[in-house]
């Protein structure tokens, strides 16, 4: 087995996501969007409920079309409530509403979403080099100004914490420890 960051426990899903996922940059602008929302719902739970209820989150909001689910009414926060295949917060749910909103009037005024995120690291991943998830930081200076910039924006459930986790899993940061196998395939030295 090769040395990985001690948070991926032996659980299948959450291995396969370390391995493949975490960290890795990530430029679509709807699967950007999708793991701000999936960021923001896992706030007070464990992330591997939200990894399990991931598939069922992309079928309640179709597939993450920013359009489509701008458009959800309260009939389909009602049927969202009901569903088992996502966390059913209301809170939670009319955030991702409100956030594929905020996501559309931000990308015709600035452009793509990719282009606007990954600018707030300069266009590329900051390269730690952390030496046990001890050392890793909830927040930095940058998720704290791309938090306050996407709430400016009107997004919700984007605080410095959960933004922080989200450029971590977006690539935008290489939070691998050192010791991990993908902290060097990702970049780091």
């Amino acid at each position: 087995m090769p040395d990985r960051c001690d948070w991926s426990t032996s659980d299948p899903l959450y291995l396969d996501y370390h391995d493949t996922e975490w960290g890795v940059p990530l430029h679509d602008d709807r699967r950007l969007l999708e793991l701000l929302v999936l960021e923001g719902a896992q706030a007070g739970l464990a992330w591997i409920t939200i990894l399990r209820k991931r598939a069922g989150y992309r079928l309640a909001f179709e597939g993450f079309d920013p359009r489509r689910v701008a458009a959800f009414d309260e009939a389909d926060v009602a049927r969202l409530l009901a569903d088992p295949g996502i966390v059913r917060n209301r809170a939670k749910i009319r955030s991702t509403i409100g956030n594929a909103q905020a996501y559309l009037r931000l990308t015709e005024e600035l452009g793509p979403f990719d282009g606007w995120v990954w600018s707030f690291v300069d266009g590329e991943p900051i390269q730690n080099a952390w030496r046990s998830m001890a050392e890793v930081p909830a927040e930095t200076d940058a998720s704290r100004a791309l938090s306050r910039e996407l709430r400016r924006h009107g997004f919700s459930f984007v605080g410095p914490t959960i933004v922080y986790a989200f450029m971590q899993s977006a690539g935008l940061v290489n939070d691998h420890i050192v010791s991990c196998f993908r902290h060097r395939l990702l970049g780091g030295s």
